[in-house]
Order: C-alpha cells, then structure tokens, then sequence
C-alpha cells in the first residue's frame, strides 16, 4: 500500500497513548510513550516515532518489555550510580535515570549513571535535551543488548547494535545544542521507513552475507510483504556502520561503555528469533557547567555557536547548520502541516489498534 498522510501531533499523540492504555499501561506512561513516540517524528526522527508502536506492543505482549517500572539502584557512590532498568519502558526509565544523575551532579559537579536493562530508549536526543534544559552538559553512549544488526568495518556478521551516541550542551540564546546520531550509516528504524515504502536507504547502507553492498531493507526483514510486526532478524544482511572504520570503532566503544561497563549485555552474540529479549544499555555522563567555566559557559558556547552559524556556506544562499537546528526546523514545520506518516506504517498501527479496541481517529 503506497502514498502518505499528515495526521495532527496532538491527534497522533492521543491515539498511541489510547493503544497503550488498552494494553494495560497506566494513564502517565501511555502518555509519555505517546509523546516521546510523537516527539521523534515532529524532530524528523521517523525511524524513532510512530513506527515503533506495533513492536512496543508485541514486546509487551511478549514479556520483554514491562509496564509500570522504576529503576533499582544497583550501587551509587557521591559522584557515581550503576541502576537497572528492570526492563521497563524507556520512556519512564529514560527520564528517571537522567534525572537521578543530575542530581548528582548538581551536588559533586559530576556524575557518571551506567544504566543496564531498559526498554528502548527511544530517541537519545530526547535525554541530552532534558539535561542541558536543565542546564547540564551531557553525554551518553548506547548500545542494545541482544540487538547486532550492524556489521563491523571489513565484515559481513553482524556484531553491534545502531549503538547512538549523544551530547547536548546548554546555550544562553536559544535551545539546546544537541548532537544526536547513530554509530551505524543509517537507524535501523530508518530501514522500516524504507521498508513502509518511505524514504530509500543510501546506497551501500546494507551488507549481504556474500560481501555485496545494497539499499534493499529486505535484506534486514527478509520479505516486505510479510504482515505483522517487522524483525530485523528475519533477514540474512546487515547495517554498514557510518565512516567505514571510524564508526565501527566508536560502535565497539559504545558496547564497551554501554554493556561491558554497566554491567548489561552486549549486541552480539545475538539470539535472532522474533520476539527475542532486547534492552538497552546507555552509560552517561553529566557536567554541571557551575563547577568548570561558571556562569559564562553557556555565554561562551552561544557566542562561539553565532560565529559557526554565520560562517560562509559552501554553496551561495545556503546555510552552515548547527547541531540540532535541523530537528527543530522540521518540528516547527510538522507541528503546523501534520506529522507525515507512510501508508503502511498507518495501516500497521491501525491493525493493532483495532484488535485492542482502539477507536482510530476522525479522519
């Protein structure tokens, strides 16, 4: 099924939060998944929204992913904590994390959080903008346990996961900067959008067991026209990673950080059945500005942010980006035209929702 629709933010953020509800989530957290869910489309991030509502579900209905959750603290120190997701949403654990660490870091200016065994965490850009609105500088790297769909450099097996790694600092004029992105070419839920009949991958984004490099996300899901839930298990390939060497090894450091560290698991070796257990592992770290350069760091990374900003472009009446700018430029103009969603992606969304009992929105 081809074509796209736009569908109102607030509208598509009630739906997922009623799909959830029907699923036995309680009220707040079928309201925060709705609109973390909502919140990566409106930044462009499609292969983190919406998309993403059939597999939550069937993980749910699994036992891979648990409602109703809260971290446990495995060990903290002053400056320090290692927590357990306990397999719950990201969208609940990701917040409580984040915050547990800057509180910390308030107090020892400081603090490293390895957090092992959440849910999908969902867009990691999410979690950056919340520290550094807070007024944090912070770091994470992620990796997914049980999760390899990406091949290292020179390889055809896969071996890591898309493994993000994020850092947003705070600026004094105007949001957070925020830089946001995956260790492999391209998400793997940019591989469902292609999949749904959206934008094509690059050429090259994907590695057959035979070496040969393609753009066909079947070779992920094995055949598009299965219905149901698609799994990137199904499929012989692999993701590339982004940068050739470079970004195979900031990959390998995400599993050391992110898994090894933490106490989580790594992405590979990997079980590939659908409906295997997959968590996230994020190690973070957060920086309270008071305790370094004090009150003028955010001044400073303003006025060093306006010199980039306002330096010549490559091309005549074009425009030196800085991070982030273009995720807020596509929530502005998806917050006025409606989050585009593909027609496959629709249906499949829909599909769940009718057999929970989810009225669909008014057209």
């Amino acid at each position: 099924m081809g074509g796209e629709m736009r569908i109102d933010h607030f509208v598509l953020a009630d739906f997922v939060a009623r799909i959830f509800e029907a699923a036995a989530c309680d009220e707040a957290e079928s309201a925060r998944v709705g609109l973390s869910l909502v919140g990566a489309n409106l930044a462009g991030h499609d292969s983190h929204g919406v998309i993403r509502v059939p597999r939550y579900i069937a993980w749910l209905e699994s036992g891979v992913l648990q409602r109703g959750q809260t971290i446990t603290i495995v060990s903290e120190g002053p400056a320090h904590a290692s927590l357990h997701g306990n397999s719950g949403f990201g969208q609940t654990i990701g917040p409580l994390a984040v915050d547990f660490g800057l509180a910390k870091a308030r107090a020892a200016g400081v603090a490293v959080v390895g957090l092992r065994n959440a849910g999908h965490l969902g867009r990691i850009g999410e979690w950056g903008e919340r520290a550094a609105e807070a007024g944090m500088v912070a770091i994470h790297f992620v990796n997914v346990a049980n999760g390899a769909i990406v091949a290292p450099f020179g390889g055809v097996e896969r071996m890591f996961a898309t493994n993000p790694v994020c850092i947003a600092v705070p600026s004094a004029d105007g949001p957070p900067i925020v830089l946001d992105f995956a260790t492999s070419l391209v998400a793997e839920g940019k591989a469902q959008v292609a999949a749904a009949g959206g934008k094509p991958l690059p050429p090259g984004a994907l590695v057959g067991p035979d070496g040969r490099l393609s753009a066909d996300p079947a070779l992920l899901y094995g055949p598009l026209d299965t219905p149901g839930v698609r799994e990137p298990g199904r499929g012989p390939g692999a993701l590339r990673p982004f940068g050739e060497h470079k970004g195979s090894g900031l990959a390998f450091m995400c599993e050391i950080l992110a898994a090894c560290l933490t106490g989580g698991a790594t992405s590979a070796p990997v079980d590939r059945r659908p409906g295997r257990r997959v968590s996230n592992g994020m190690l973070s770290i957060y920086l309270d500005p008071a305790h370094f350069a004090g009150a003028g760091f955010a001044a400073a990374v303003a006025g060093y942010a306006g010199l980039v900003a306002a330096s010549r472009p490559a091309v005549p009446g074009g425009t030196v980006l800085l991070p982030g700018e273009a995720e807020r430029r596509t929530c502005e103009q998806r917050m006025r035209e409606g989050v585009p969603l593909q027609a496959d992606t629709w249906e499949r969304i829909t599909a769940v929702a009718r057999r929970l009992g989810v009225p669909l929105p008014a057209a």
